[in-house]
This record gives structure tokens, C-alpha cells and sequence, in this order.
């Protein structure tokens, strides 16, 4: 449980700040992240911080139990999901990425569910 509070107190915020962060920023960061579809080395690179995050978050918390600590276990295996894909397939992210970023009310909602995630990550590891 030390483990759950500890990683829930960590991504937490950084979830709500870079939801909020992207939310007030959208110009600056669609241009973003065009640069990052358009650039082999910052998709490889991303790929890879993405899969060693994933990967260190389910070394230490591959913890399958129906409550709110899933949202860990599940947010470090997708991790590793999207690293590989970076890394593995960076021909069919791009599309998609593309196709992401056309889609504003996509993104927003990505965004709003993201931080509530990271909200309720900050109650289970600061507040409860």
C-alpha cells in the first residue's frame, strides 16, 4: 500500500498539471506536437521514456485488485503500450496522431479525463 500512496502522490500531479498545462496551451501544443509526428528521433525517444516509465511503474506496482490503486497498474501498462508503439510501429502512430490532433473535442476529453484521474490519484494519495 506504501508503494500505491507513494507512485498515487507522484503521478498524480503531473497528471493534472500537464492536462491543465495542454488545456491553457493548445496552440503551443498542437505545433508540439506536430514537430514530435514529424521527427523520428523525438517519437523514438518519447517511445522509450514512455515504455521505461510504464515498465518501472509495473515492476513495482503490478497490483491487480479491484480498487483505486487499478488506475496505477493500468496507467503503467499503457505506458509501455504507447512506448512500444512509438518505438515498434511509428509509421501507424503518425496517422493517428494526426488524426488525434484534427479532432479538438477528442483531445479535450482526453484531457478532462486525464486530469480527473489525476485528481482522484491526488485524493487516494494526499487527502484519504
Amino acid at each position: 500500500m506504501q508503494t500505491s500512496i507513494f507512485l498515487a502522490k507522484l503521478i498524480g500531479p503531473i497528471m493534472v498539471i500537464v492536462a491543465a498545462g495542454v488545456l491553457l496551451n493548445r496552440q503551443l501544443v498542437d505545433a508540439l506536437a506536430r514537430e514530435i509526428l514529424g521527427s523520428p528521433a523525438l517519437l523514438f525517444l518519447l517511445g522509450f521514456l514512455d515504455f521505461a516509465s510504464g515498465l518501472a511503474i509495473v515492476l513495482v506496482h503490478n497490483v491487480w485488485i479491484a480498487d483505486w490503486r487499478i488506475i496505477i497498474t493500468l496507467l503503467g501498462w499503457l505506458l509501455m503500450a504507447r512506448g512500444a508503439a512509438r518505438i515498434l510501429i511509428p509509421d501507424q502512430v503518425k496517422p493517428f496522431g494526426a488524426k488525434m490532433l484534427r479532432n479538438p473535442n477528442g483531445v479535450t476529453g482526453s484531457l478532462a479525463g486525464t486530469a480527473i484521474l489525476g485528481l482522484a490519484l491526488c485524493y487516494f494519495g494526499y487527502a484519504r
